[in-house]
């Protein structure tokens, strides 16, 4: 750099520095329900799905509920519209038998032969908590290719608890001695429910849960009607053609008779997020049947509820627990995060494209920090923060490079990936923009201003 140019270089590098230090506090300024919806929409454009609704409800009790999308051609998604939250049913089916077991109606270490009657691959000693953390050993029924046949063949047929059970092979393993994530297991919960109570499983949700709590999307089809506002969902109905098309309408009762309660229930994002928040509340269970559903043990699964991991967003910025769930044309996640007290519910109106989990990071990161700003320390220690200052010594090297062979452009060029990088990591909730604004802007900087040095030079 000619000693003319210093100067001219200096100022303008110090100008886009505060410039980009005001932007990045700008964006920190922008209010968390525009961060969400943002990182909302910007999440499904990555993704290959039609629409996406979400909430997320903060520990003051503020809600958050937003979507993204469409249901359907020229219809909007809209955060009021129903989907079926698939296996998240699981975890409502767990806490309905551990208010049971808090009544004294039964005891989750009841063999269950206690309540049913003998099936066959199914032993009698397997106990009710078994059948809850999955450690019973019973075949997966969905692993049986003659189900699928059958409820494709006729998508009008109920099949009934019992029909189902006929699908059953030989066991993984002896109860209790490992385990294996199985819907069979919340088929046999569902049905000693209804022996347990003398009602349906759709009755007693509504008694104990949706109505106390005013989840008035909830619904248990077959037992209740299906909701009226569905949300329009996408895929190939299980015909493994490939085909992506509406089929929200076409007969699926063969399919949610099976689901039941493993995974039949339907409701709206807001009202599943009211019910995450509910349960870790502690509005649902007593805290001594809360600490057992969160027992976590093989296979990082509790009674009805998982642990999903400490990577958000990310970073590893906070343990979550919940439940996924997938239905036809739906996924769906319900989310809590215990250090910060969120709760959040996302779907999206196809299944098995991974869209809902990396909206439920995005949104999770976003509302965890703006309950409790990351550390430092938890910054600098998480990959993107060891992928920053990697960036720091990695522009420091281009710069050397850029003077030493007086080669500006290759600044301007990382300078405003940089940039980029910033931008991106501020809509998601990640803090990184504190690094790249301000190197990118100084690096981009310089180089145009030797670029124009360099050629106010020559034209002299």
């Amino acid at each position: 750099m000619s000693r003319e140019s210093r100067p001219l270089a200096v100022r303008m590098s110090l100008s886009v520095l505060a410039v980009a230090g005001l932007v990045a506090c700008a964006r920190d300024d922008v209010p968390v329900e525009r961060r969400l919806q943002e990182a909302l929409d910007a999440g499904l454009t990555r993704c290959e799905v039609h629409g996406a609704a979400a909430a997320v409800i903060f520990p003051d009790g503020a809600v958050w509920q937003g979507a993204s999308g469409v249901s359907h051609p020229d219809v909007e998604m809209s955060p009021d519209m129903s989907f079926a939250i698939g296996s998240i049913t699981k975890n409502m089916v767990a806490a309905l038998v551990l208010q049971l077991a808090e009544e004294g109606r039964l005891s989750l270490e009841d063999p269950i032969s206690t309540w049913l009657p003998p099936y066959p691959h199914v032993s009698g000693a397997i106990t009710v908590r078994q059948l809850l953390n999955h450690t019973s050993g019973l075949f997966m029924f969905w692993d049986n290719q003659e189900i699928w046949d059958d409820l494709i063949r006729d998508r009008t047929r109920v099949f009934t608890p019992e029909e189902v059970l006929g699908y059953l092979k030989e066991p993984e393993f002896e109860p209790g001695e490992g385990y294996r994530y199985s819907n069979t297991n919340y088929l046999l919960a569902a049905m000693i429910v209804a022996e347990v109570t003398g009602s349906t499983l759709a009755a007693e949700m509504r008694q104990r849960f949706w109505s106390p709590l005013g989840l008035e999307s909830a619904r248990l089809p077959l037992e209740e009607p299906y909701p009226e506002n569905l949300a329009h969902v996408w895929g190939d109905n299980y015909d493994r053609d490939g085909s992506i098309r509406d089929i929200t309408f076409l007969p699926r009762a063969s399919h949610d008779s099976t689901a039941y309660g493993s995974g039949g229930v339907f409701m709206t994002a807001p009202d599943l997020a009211r019910w995450t928040d509910a349960l870790f509340r502690g509005e649902v269970l007593e805290p001594s049947s809360l600490a057992e559903m969160r027992a976590f043990a093989a296979g990082s699964y509790g009674l009805g509820l998982g642990r999903l991991g400490r990577k958000t967003g990310g970073v590893r910025w906070a343990r979550s627990e919940g439940h996924g769930g997938g239905n036809i044309g739906t996924t769906a996640y319900m989310v809590h995060l215990p250090d910060h007290g969120v709760s959040l519910a996302v779907m999206v109106n196809r299944f098995g494209t991974g869209c809902a989990s990396q909206l439920v990071g995005d949104l999770g990161g976003i509302a965890a920090r703006h309950v409790r700003p990351a550390s430092v320390a938890e910054i600098v220690w998480s990959v993107e923060g060891l992928l920053s200052v990697m960036y720091l010594l990695a522009g420091a090297g281009a710069l050397i490079f850029a003077l030493r062979r007086d080669r500006p452009l290759i600044l301007v060029l990382f300078g405003g990936l940089a940039i980029v990088g910033g931008w991106v990591s501020s809509t998601r909730g990640l803090p990184l923009h504190y690094v790249l604004f301000p190197e990118g802007a100084l690096l981009a900087v310089i180089g145009i201003s030797l670029t124009v040095a360099a050629r106010w030079r020559h034209g002299r």
